[in-house]
């Protein structure tokens, strides 16, 4: 749940420089933030596949 948590963070922080007007640090915040997201994305789903075969 961390690396969803710093993809919200990021993502606030792109929009809030993008309101101020810094749109190159926007940018990247919001490449880190979609790359944070898609690593989430990729480690949620091979836990939820690796994670069927054990039954407690």
């Amino acid at each position: 749940m961390d690396l969803l948590r710093w993809t919200i963070v990021f993502l606030i922080l792109a929009l809030l420089a993008g309101l101020l007007g810094f749109g190159g640090i926007s940018a990247d915040f919001a490449s880190i933030g979609k790359i944070l997201f898609f690593v989430f994305l990729v480690l949620f789903v091979l836990s939820f596949i690796f994670g069927r075969g054990r039954k407690s």
